[in-house]
């Protein structure tokens, strides 16, 4: 197994991995980027997020998406958006691996925390995480405005 940072040309296989995991969190319509909108996001002049995946035998069977933010109490932080693997790779460690390039990442670029959500249903994930030693907030709720949200907006005035 390699753990590399992500090309132009994995983005197929990446889009790939993020409808896997769409379907695996019931939300299997809900995937609209595309491969090119990644293409352009992640390769621009400034790119949106960094990219890691994990590759056996030259097939990319997971990856790890991540970009930084500004946290007004800690400054910049990583969040990390997805950590997929595909299923028929599971429990094989190639998620830890993924996990570890990923928190090796925030120290190289210092930042102060690395965040992200994981689903209340999906018990693996979270005793996973709890064992590379995070911790699990229970009391916050992940808040989103979708598309319909934004344009039905209830302004001030």
């Amino acid at each position: 197994m390699t753990i590399r940072p992500a090309v132009k040309t994995d983005m197929k296989a990446v889009l790939a991995l993020i409808t896997e995991l769409a379907i695996f969190e019931k939300e299997p319509n809900a995937v609209e980027v595309t491969e090119d909108y990644l293409i352009n996001a992640g390769f621009g002049t400034n790119p949106e997020f960094k990219c890691f995946v994990a590759e056996i035998d030259s097939k990319i069977v997971g990856m790890a998406l991540v970009f930084t933010r500004f946290s007004t109490w800690k400054g910049t932080v990583l969040h990390l958006e997805d950590l997929i693997v595909n299923q028929n790779y599971r429990a094989q460690g190639i998620g830890a691996a993924l996990l570890d390039k990923v928190v090796a990442y925030g120290k190289e670029l210092g930042v102060k925390r690395i965040s992200w959500e994981v689903l209340d249903w999906n018990t693996n994930a979270i005793e996973f995480y709890k064992q590379k030693g995070a911790n699990i907030l229970e009391t916050w709720r992940v808040v989103h405005l979708d598309q319909n949200g934004i344009n039905n907006y209830k302004f001030k005035n």
